[in-house]
């Protein structure tokens, strides 16, 4: 049996017996119980057994490592044994070679062809879309007594999205529909039934690749032949160093991966950060300060480092809610982890999440405390994955240069704007996975000032 092979079908070709944890229920395993709340599950099994145990989820057994050193060892990879594709089985029917479903050679082959996008030059070019998507947004948000962030962030990041990425117009008609099959792409990747069957999570999220796809690919020729600064036309002009250029099809699935997992991740992130900074009034007013004192309506690209306390603000966020706090990956070869043989062919998973909350590492790690990144006390410097939402290693986020820049211009344009706050008593539920989001679509208390 290939490594593929059994990753596609969840079997594993060593025993797992000698190390510690349970099958959970039959057919089910651990599923319900991790997606009922999987902070809790792993909190609960690291308790019992350690930070090395099995675990049963979404069909197929796989070894949980915990802790920064667990990171750093598979996120670094240096003896190139922990592939990400066949890792990331849950997104193989929505995302098969997207970028973070590539590995090594390959991997880096296209990461390198792809860097062409996020270069200086086009970034400037895509903060002027981005403010001036922010800019057009905000001027159509009312203060409200019960304002939902959510829903509201998550329609613009996509629209900034097309704007960047796609070079459409925001507002364009097809925005709805591309925002509809995103949710359901992401919903189809965390679906109990793994089936594309008609009425199912993983029927619609298949239905919705096939659309995304074909939207895609009736792009290209013009995009080829035109000379537009978007992310999508440099991805079709593009050339590796022997002068290759991208096939459609390898277009079309960067472009899927990127949009979703842009879109869904600056969304969380500045969901996280905008409830924080609600129900923290002191941090809010210094961070509306800070971007005053820049005296500029939209972000400058030379002023991003000017916002010294934003970033501490979103770095803190991020610490409390990863956008993405668990990594799978696939061991190719047997390795040596916390006392235990872990064979070859073998699923594992570790957890900048996990690793995020450690009081081993953060001083209260509950609270919400960005001081805790400045230079005198550099939690952060604790240890080398003591923070890592963006990953780490090869596989480190691409995009995340663009994210930081999306957030910073938003945060500027939208405290010189709105003051918010939460309702008195008032507690939201958050959605862990597949990316973190408010339950009730955050309600907040919009105030314009």
């Amino acid at each position: 049996m290939t490594v593929t092979d059994a990753a596609k079908t969840g079997i594993v070709p060593v025993s797992l017996d000698h190390i510690p944890g349970h099958k959970g229920l039959p057919f089910f395993g651990d599923t319900l119980e991790f997606l009922k709340d999987p902070f809790a599950f792993h909190q609960r099994r690291m308790e019992r057994y350690g930070p090395v145990y099995r675990v049963q989820i979404f069909g197929g057994q796989s070894v949980a490592l915990q802790g920064a050193d667990a990171l750093e060892m598979v996120l670094m990879d240096r003896q190139k044994n922990f592939g990400s594709r066949d890792g990331w089985q849950v997104l193989r029917q929505l995302f098969p070679d997207g970028l973070m479903l590539r590995d090594f050679d390959d991997h880096r082959q296209h990461r390198r062809v792809m860097q062409v996008a996020f270069k200086p030059q086009p970034m400037k070019d895509y903060l002027i879309r981005l403010n001036d998507g922010i800019a057009k947004t905000l001027d159509v948000w009312q203060p409200s007594s019960r304002f939902e962030f959510y829903p509201a962030i998550k329609e613009l990041t996509l629209n900034l999205g097309a704007s960047a990425f796609l070079g459409l117009d925001m507002g364009d008609t097809d925005a709805a529909r591309l925002n509809q099959a995103f949710v359901d792409e992401v919903a189809a990747s965390v679906s109990v039934i793994r089936r594309p069957w008609p009425g199912t999570k993983m029927g619609r999220g298949v239905k919705a690749r096939a659309f995304l796809l074909e939207y895609f690919r009736d792009l290209i020729p013009a995009r080829r032949a035109g000379d537009a600064d978007d992310m999508f036309s440099q991805f079709c002009r593009a050339e590796s160093e022997d002068g290759r250029m991208f096939s459609d099809q390898e277009i079309i699935d960067h472009m899927n991966f990127l949009l979703m997992a842009a879109h869904d991740t600056t969304t969380a992130a500045l969901t996280t950060m905008i409830w924080a900074l609600a129900k923290h009034p002191d941090w809010q007013a210094a961070v509306r300060e800070e971007v005053a004192a820049l005296d500029e309506d939209a972000l400058d690209y030379g002023a991003m480092d000017r916002l010294d306390l934003t970033e501490r603000v979103f770095k803190e966020a991020l610490r409390l809610r990863p956008p993405v706090p668990f990594l799978p990956r696939y061991a190719l070869r047997p390795f040596e982890f916390g006392g235990y043989e872990i064979p070859g062919e073998t699923r594992i998973s570790v957890s900048p999440g996990l690793v995020a909350m450690s009081p081993e590492i953060w001083t209260d790690p509950t609270a919400f405390d960005p001081d805790r990144f400045t230079d005198n006390r550099a939690e952060d410097r604790r240890h080398r994955f003591a923070w890592s939402p963006f990953g780490g290693g090869a596989h480190k986020c691409i995009g995340m240069h663009f994210a930081t820049m999306q957030v910073r211009a938003f945060v500027l344009q939208f405290l010189q704007r709105f003051e918010v706050a939460l309702s008195d008593g008032y507690q939201t539920r958050w959605q862990a996975i597949p990316i973190p989001k408010p339950r009730d679509g955050l309600p907040i208390i919009l105030k314009r000032l």
